[in-house]
């Protein structure tokens, strides 16, 4: 293998095992970290922005698929997920993921999906920053409610490469879910969200030309290996500081993370 060959794997073994620790510690599947990991990644091996952008939300978000399982696992161990919501919200989930995925993604350009990144998550740190508390007496929605929540979580995950606790998090807390069960049942949403998505991103993008060898579509399978193995072996660790850390630090970690990569987003999407 070439110096730069063992140096993309180094960099992507590294991405995994950061994004597989911040699954187990936030509930998010990694793709808050790993899509402007992965423009970056992939502009330095020749792809253009705007394909960058989409073959890095395309393979974050099918690597999610195996971060959760690992990431469910330790939550559950803790007794923390909350498998009654996962059964309201799933139904939308996968309806609005397979919309993304088999139909927005390829109509939207890499620019816009960038920006369209950047000003959702800074907005969502905005708001975890704020730490506005819900209403003692408001509930969980209905089977209804929760479906409809499900396929917008689903949809937007889709467009950014997501696990979708940047959303289903503060939705859940805003609900009274205790911030734990929301973080250990957002870890098992991930897997419909993914799941759907990725399905969707295969049928949109079977036919076109791969931006690098060994692609399929927007999936960049190579990058798609190295990750799930990385973040998989390091999910549960993160699982178990995050029953260690008080509730409030992370909360912070998470807003702090998020506008970061909003910015890096913001910046990609100006790019040509």
């Amino acid at each position: 293998m070439s110096e730069l060959g063992w140096i993309l794997v180094l960099e992507l073994l590294a991405l995994g095992s950061v994004a597989g620790f911040m699954a187990g510690l936030l509930g998010i599947g990694g793709g808050m970290m790993m899509v402007p990991a992965m423009t970056w990644i992939f502009g330095t091996l020749g792809v253009n922005p705007g394909d960058a952008v989409k073959l890095a939300i395309a393979t974050s978000m099918a690597t999610i698929v195996f971060t959760s399982i690992s990431s469910v696992r330790a939550h559950h161990a803790h007794g923390v997920v909350r498998w009654d919501l996962l059964r309201g919200l799933a139904p939308g989930i996968v309806a609005g993921g397979l919309l993304t995925g088999a139909g927005l993604f390829s109509l939207l350009k890499g620019q816009g999906l960038a920006l369209f990144f950047a000003l959702f998550i800074g907005f969502s740190a905005v708001q975890m920053l704020r730490d506005r508390k819900p209403k003692p007496s408001r509930q969980m929605p209905g089977p209804f409610g929760q479906a409809a929540a499900g396929g917008f979580i689903g949809l937007i995950s889709g467009l950014l490469g997501a696990g979708g606790a940047f959303l289903s998090v503060p939705f859940m807390i805003w609900c009274n879910v205790p911030i734990r069960q929301a973080v250990g049942t957002s870890a098992a949403l991930g897997f419909p969200i993914a799941a759907a998505n990725t399905v969707g991103y295969l049928i949109a993008g079977w036919s076109m030309k791969p931006p690098l060898p060994g692609a399929i579509g927007y999936l960049y399978l190579p990058a798609l290996a190295i990750v799930a193995v990385a973040s998989v072996s390091l999910a549960p660790l993160g699982a178990r500081v995050a029953h260690r850390t008080d509730t409030r630090r992370l909360k912070r970690i998470f807003a702090t993370m998020l506008f970061g990569l909003a910015a890096y987003m913001a910046w990609q999407s100006q790019r040509g």
